[in-house]
């Protein structure tokens, strides 16, 4: 008997489950619907970036409401993605697009469960990794960066300095952005700034509330090394959307990258959600992009790559042409490092007093700009002529330099220290090594001991002079 009872009770469930669901399509009245398309209206009249589009997009709905289309909808899900085509089928901007609310569930208020829904939220989080979703160097030595979204810069940043990093050697970069919906435009900027100048216009965001434009420049400054000469291709496919969108078109527009993959989604407008009633919201774009080249943006167009492939074919298209680039950069990267190297070594030939002191200074700092040789190489380069080709002047002169190229290592002042003193000029030498212990006592340097035995020779020595 029992067991009857509880068949009838799940029974009346089940029941009581459908006569629900039904009393909700029967609740989308028309009174309803109305409602809904009048608040829609004023909501985008008040805050959609384009008025007059939002005049033209109430027009066409209240004639579609007057004619009788939606009362084929008989729940929230399709009447909202119906309302979402229709205001779509006018204004053609992708961002703007009508949801039901998730139906609202009491959770328990248990230990177990806060602790349970933490552990997810933390998984989904790590998972995520604020859109840096794999980087690797690929064949030809091809940085290769897998990038999903544009998370805040608050987060981003140190996520972002730390791939680029990984990468910062390869001869040519591509990023994959195929899977990646947009986020934060100063997110964009950000690694916009990696691979061009500095100062240079790539984008502007107009409001409507306030008419404001808020104009977007490449930072002088990132987190790890610029890459702007090395060649650049990006991965665009059919989910590419928004922030992912600006940040090929400021590439492309700059001449800066090649776009290889699909025509990408076609959202320029950022905005926010709004509440239309108490089971649907609106997303409506209260602003546009504007880009300083074509004046204009990619809302309901896309990014239109400018090799077109299948998407299954995208990225080892990309990476065929990367290692092609990369091996024309490799070329370059010769060519200029002979040509700047062949004149240093003119200036290495023959001290002149009064004249030298400044003309290696200004080929190794050449030399040094262009990434040719780090502080060390400079370093060894002048105990070459030290020691090995007995130039002592022309050590100096290298030495020196290297101090004003690098004027905070501790390094460097050392070694010219010592080359001083080899020299006899003991008080230059003793200027130098209290350099060599200010700068390694400032930055923590674990060769500080040793700097300090150095000064404290060569103190010695003076001394001994007088």
């Amino acid at each position: 008997m029992k067991t009857i009872i509880r068949i009838s009770i799940s029974g009346l469930l089940i029941l009581n489950y459908v006569f629900a669901v039904n009393a909700q399509e029967i609740n989308l009245t028309e009174e309803y619907k109305k409602n809904t398309i009048e608040t829609l209206c004023q909501l985008m009249n008040d805050l959609y970036v384009h008025a007059d589009v939002a005049q033209k997009t109430e027009i066409y709905l209240l004639k579609q409401f007057k004619e009788g289309y939606f009362d084929q909808f008989t729940n929230e899900e399709d009447f909202a993605a119906a309302l979402t085509t229709s205001v779509q089928h006018i204004n053609k901007d992708k961002h703007m697009r009508i949801w039901k609310k998730p139906p609202y569930e009491e959770q328990e208020n248990s230990p177990e469960r806060l602790i349970e829904e933490k552990i997810y939220n933390l998984y989904r989080y790590k998972e995520y990794n604020v859109g840096f979703h794999g980087v690797e160097v690929l064949d030809g030595n091809i940085g290769y960066l897998d990038l999903r979204g544009f998370a805040g810069l608050g987060e981003g940043k140190e996520v972002a300095d730390a791939y680029m990093k990984l990468i910062a050697n390869t001869d040519a970069v591509i990023i994959d952005l195929s899977k990646n919906g947009g986020g934060d435009p100063a997110t964009v900027q950000y690694l916009c700034s990696y691979f061009l100048e500095s100062n240079i216009h790539i984008n502007s965001l107009y409001f409507r509330e306030g008419d404001r434009t808020i104009d977007f420049h490449t930072l002088e400054e990132v987190g790890g090394k610029k890459m702007i000469d090395v060649p650049l291709f990006i991965i665009t496919g059919k989910e590419t959307f928004s922030g992912a969108e600006e940040f090929s078109y400021n590439m492309q527009t700059q001449k800066r990258a090649t776009l290889i993959g699909q025509t990408t989604r076609g959202g320029a407008n950022p905005g926010g959600t709004r509440d239309i009633n108490e089971n649907l919201w609106v997303f409506i774009p209260t602003g546009m992009a504007i880009n300083p080249i074509t004046k204009t943006n990619w809302e309901g167009v896309g990014v239109i790559p400018e090799i077109i492939v299948k998407e299954e074919e995208s990225l080892s298209k990309t990476h065929e042409l990367a290692k092609i680039a990369a091996d024309e950069y490799r070329t370059q990267i010769e060519k200029k490092y002979t040509a700047t190297y062949t004149s240093l070594l003119a200036h290495l030939n023959v001290y002149t007093k009064g004249q030298s002191e400044n003309e290696i200074l200004v080929a190794l700092q050449k030399v040094s700009d262009q990434g040719l040789l780090k502080e060390w190489e400079i370093n060894s380069l002048g105990y070459e002529y030290l020691m090995q080709y007995e130039k002592p002047n022309i050590a100096l002169c290298i030495f020196r330099a290297n101090t004003l190229i690098n004027p905070e290592s501790a390094n460097v002042y050392d070694s010219y220290a010592e080359a001083l003193m080899m020299q006899g000029k003991l008080k230059k030498s003793e200027k130098n090594y209290q350099k060599a212990v200010e700068f390694a006592s400032k930055y923590n340097d674990p060769n500080l001991p040793f700097f300090e035995e150095n000064l404290e020779k060569v103190t010695n020595l003076i001394k001994e002079k007088k």
